[in-house]
């Protein structure tokens, strides 16, 4: 299930933010700040930017652009504790009633990729052939998101680039009209401008996105490794002591301590309620 990331749009705000005030505060005024809008500018920048992409890039991957924008302002809900534990409680199944049991713990489990690696643990695969076919899956996967994220990393190399680009139109343009000094100061600006608008997109936008797709990608295949390792010892009938030891290899030394504590505590309450 997927969940808004707030550390995206709270990070882009925050951004905004700081440069709108570095700007407000160093020209004295909110007069200032309207200095730095430029419409011509920005049509330089995103109309290149665009122009450069639809040569880049087929119309395809150009239409799947919004989606992975929209990604990076989504995240994965992974509890890699609850996914031990779902291993582990479909180990004891599995070895007290068999593997054809495992289909009714299938109904509460919704991540595809569980249930097709516990859906080919039932079928009696090899578990070599399971390790293939799924580790296959995760493959074209992380090749899928490669390709994804290329078109937002290409956006980010082209912004500067159409940026400097701008600026030089406008220093072109300021040294045809050299007749009256007093405009150069502002025309200078505004020929800068440009080069402001695309290293903003670029280091605001599309960088740190490419970057945290980047992250989300790592992430996911991690969360699927721990599902291989957790379906093959399921169909190789692990005991399931050992299973979530195996498994528990992969939580960080926080989560491991939050485990050992939680089932110190568990202990402790069942030998309580005994006495």
């Amino acid at each position: 299930m997927k969940k808004t990331d707030i550390l995206t749009p709270i990070g882009i705000t925050l951004g905004i933010i700081m440069i709108s005030f570095g700007i407000i505060s160093s020209s004295g005024g909110f007069d200032g700040f309207l200095a730095f809008i430029q419409i011509s500018s920005m049509v330089i920048v995103i109309g290149g930017l665009s122009a450069a992409l639809l040569i880049n890039f087929n119309l395809d991957q150009v239409k799947m652009m919004g989606r992975v924008v929209k990604e990076s302002f989504n995240k994965n809900d992974h509890n890699l504790e609850e996914l031990i534990s779902l291993f582990e409680r479909l180990s004891e199944r599995a070895r007290r009633e068999g593997l054809l049991a495992l289909e009714g713990e299938l109904e509460d489990v919704d991540d595809p990729f569980i249930k097709k690696g516990v859906l080919l643990a039932i079928d009696g695969i090899e578990p070599e052939v399971i390790q293939d076919i799924m580790s296959a899956e995760v493959t074209a996967m992380e090749d899928r998101h490669s390709k994804g994220r290329m078109i937002i990393e290409k956006a980010g190399d082209y912004a500067p680039a159409w940026g400097m680009i701008g600026t030089l139109i406008g220093l072109v343009l300021m040294l045809n009209d050299l007749n009256d000094p007093t405009t150069l100061g502002p025309q200078m600006a505004v020929a800068l401008l440009t080069t402001f608008y695309g290293a903003v997109m670029a280091n605001l936008v599309f960088m740190p996105m490419a970057g945290k797709l980047e992250a989300k990608t790592d992430e996911e295949v991690f969360t699927k490794q721990i599902i291989i390792e957790g379906v093959i010892g399921v169909q190789s009938g692990q005991n399931p002591r050992i299973l979530k030891e195996k498994l528990s290899a992969f939580l960080s030394d926080d989560m491991r301590k939050r485990r050992s504590v939680e089932s110190e505590d568990a202990v402790e309450g069942i030998a309580n309620e005994a006495s």
